[in-house]
């Protein structure tokens, strides 16, 4: 009877302990979900780099007529009435 009770109580141990290593919730799966976490907060912080560039230009580009002229000229290649383009190529 001893011997029973030993290794009902061992497979109960060993029970226990599969279900904190393995299972879900266990250490792996939380380690796992600490490093999607860590990736989630890395890729949140870039994104929030980008918006603040984002909104500097918005606010740029709201406050006055030279910023709109300045990024037509350097995105779409316009010039104004009267001036004259020069295309310099290198040989």
């Amino acid at each position: 009877m001893p011997r029973l009770a030993t290794l009902a109580l061992l497979l109960l141990l060993a029970g226990l302990q599969w279900r904190l290593w393995v299972a879900d919730g266990g250490i792996a799966d939380t380690h796992r979900l600490i490093g999607q976490v860590d990736a989630q907060r890395a890729e949140n912080e870039k994104l929030r780099v980008r918006n603040a560039a984002l909104d500097a230009e918005v606010a740029d580009l709201n406050s006055g007529v030279q910023a709109i002229e300045a990024r037509a000229r350097t995105s779409l290649g316009m010039i104004r009435q009267g001036e004259t383009f020069y295309l310099v190529v290198e040989p």
